[in-house]
């Protein structure tokens, strides 16, 4: 037994640590639906105090939850209807232009105005350079980047309906899913644990809505701004419905999210319009963000949940580091149910030690 005692405590050892390697491995392998799921569920509870809301005003639930679904369709929709007016304006635009590019190219017109607004180029070497170029140029590479660039465009769609699918099924269904969970906790704990779970699922909802409400707030003044207010002084914006959308959307990240926004929606109103319109659209947003900070946010999430700025800070770069932007969307809640686990169950059974 000496002898034996040892091979059997190493080899159920070995055995232990290959099946923590195999649950590593599918847990890694299924990191996409997990992010699936977790986005879904996240959004659900965000989405449930609007249908309890709706219940208070004499809503029956099945009508609480059509309203809340109806308008999460509607906000999609809206990005759709966003982006491909845009993409078919800039198809057209490109069908056109390319054509006339093509033929001035070959009967020497682009030559002749090269040569004509930069005399001191040589316009002969600059054109053998570039067939020399064309030459050697590998297409396959090309294609298989375009391929590549193609599949995540198709990817990240295919993820956002599944994730607006998952919403939907989480959503009508929350308090079934809440049921089931409270049920697997012993009878002697369920009360302590019904009442946590319910405050932490309260604190993510709050923080959704807190959120989801500034990102309402940034898109509504944006598209107000920038389809009538800037237009009326001399400075038009083409796009502002997609720009504005961008905006809610970029609202929507903690910390760094308005600012990326504001960055992205400047430097679209550069390309498309140039000056004046980029330098009002940039001090509008400069001073934007001051009121965000320093007004708008303070207000809204210190009603949402109380996290410590410090926390709030840290627990936004480590979500964001481990999970992107879905990591950062959901740090700031993960952290305030922390605190409050912390405050009442360690705390507490320290207290009684």
């Amino acid at each position: 037994m000496k002898i034996l005692n040892p091979f059997r405590l190493g080899l159920l050892g070995g055995l232990g640590v290959l099946v923590a390697v195999g649950i590593g491995q599918t847990i890694i392998s299924l990191a996409t639906i997990l992010t699936y799921v977790g986005a879904a569920l996240f959004l659900a509870l965000g989405l449930d105090p609007l249908v309890t809301w709706l219940e208070t005003k004499k809503f029956p639930r099945w009508t609480a939850i059509l309203t809340v679904l109806v308008g999460v369709l509607g906000v999609f929709a809206g990005l759709v209807f966003a982006i491909v007016p845009v993409i078919a304006e800039q198809v057209r635009t490109a069908s056109r232009a390319i054509p006339r590019l093509v033929t001035a190219f070959f009967d020497g017109t682009i030559k002749e105005n090269v040569e004509t607004a930069f005399p001191w180029l040589n316009v002969e070497d600059l054109l053998d350079g570039l067939n020399t170029w064309l030459t050697e140029l590998d297409f396959t590479t090309i294609g298989g980047g375009v391929f590549a660039v193609g599949i995540g465009i198709a990817t990240g769609i295919t993820g956002a309906i599944i994730v607006l699918i998952l919403t939907i099924y989480f959503v009508s269904s929350i308090n079934n899913i809440k049921s089931g969970i409270y049920q697997l906790v012993p009878a002697t704990k369920r009360a302590k644990f019904i009442d946590l779970a319910e405050q932490v699922s309260t604190a993510v909802g709050r923080y959704v809505m807190g959120q989801g409400s500034l990102a309402l707030v940034n898109g509504l003044l944006s598209f107000i701004v920038l389809t009538w207010i800037f237009p009326a002084f001399g400075m038009p914006v083409k796009y502002s419905a997609l720009l504005a959308f961008i905006a809610f959307l970029g609202s929507l990240i903690p910390l760094i999210g308005t600012l990326s926004g504001s960055i992205v929606i400047t430097l679209l109103v550069l390309l498309f319009n140039g000056p004046p319109s980029v330098i009002a659209v940039g001090i509008y947003y400069l001073i934007y963000m001051q009121v965000e900070a320093y007004l708008l946010n303070p207000r809204i999430m210190s009603k949402a949940v109380k996290v410590p700025g410090a926390l709030v800070v840290i627990a936004a770069l480590a979500g964001g580091t481990l999970l992107g932007i879905l990591g950062a969307l959901i740090a700031i809640p993960v952290a305030a149910a922390i605190l409050l686990v912390v405050k009442q169950v360690i705390v507490p059974r320290q207290a009684n030690l």
